[in-house]
């Protein structure tokens, strides 16, 4: 069987992903499948043992349990297979992180009310530093009266 075979059907795939997190016994492996697809136990092992006689799962004995887990020597020649056509979707995928931290910044900006230039923390005589311009009713030497210097 061919190994997009192995891996084209859904039951199969979710048996990898569970082992993907570890070791698992059959009978773990079976409860999740049969509860999430519905099907019986002895479909569950036909479908185990699919994957462990195409090699893509190992399975060892601890007394009466059988414990399966990941064998990644398929998964590395189905990941060489795709190399080739892995350059289709990288730069899509890199020009979408892209997108995403410009998103991210754009949020963290918008977040802070503080305008660009300007600080928070006032100076000895009260004034804030980086602002723009003396506050409203104040000269520009910080005094009260009109604003504009004749």
């Amino acid at each position: 069987m061919h190994a997009f075979d192995v891996l084209g059907d859904p039951v199969r795939r979710r048996i990898l992903e569970l082992l993907a997190d570890g070791e698992r016994s059959a009978g773990e492996i079976g409860a999740v499948v049969q509860a999430e697809f519905g099907i019986s136990q002895p479909a569950v092992s036909q479908h185990l043992r699919v994957l462990r006689d195409n090699g893509f799962a190992s399975v060892r004995a601890a007394g009466t349990r059988r414990l399966y887990a990941v064998d990644a020597a398929p998964l590395r020649e189905v990941d060489e297979w795709l190399a080739r056509y892995r350059h289709f979707w990288t730069q899509r995928l890199d020009a979408l992180a892209t997108e995403l931290a410009r998103g991210r910044r754009e949020r963290r900006h918008a977040a802070d009310p503080t305008p660009a230039g300007t600080t928070t923390d006032p100076t000895e005589d009260g004034t804030v530093q980086g602002g723009r311009g003396a506050p409203h009713g104040y000269g520009a030497a910080g005094r009260a009266g009109p604003e504009t210097d004749c």
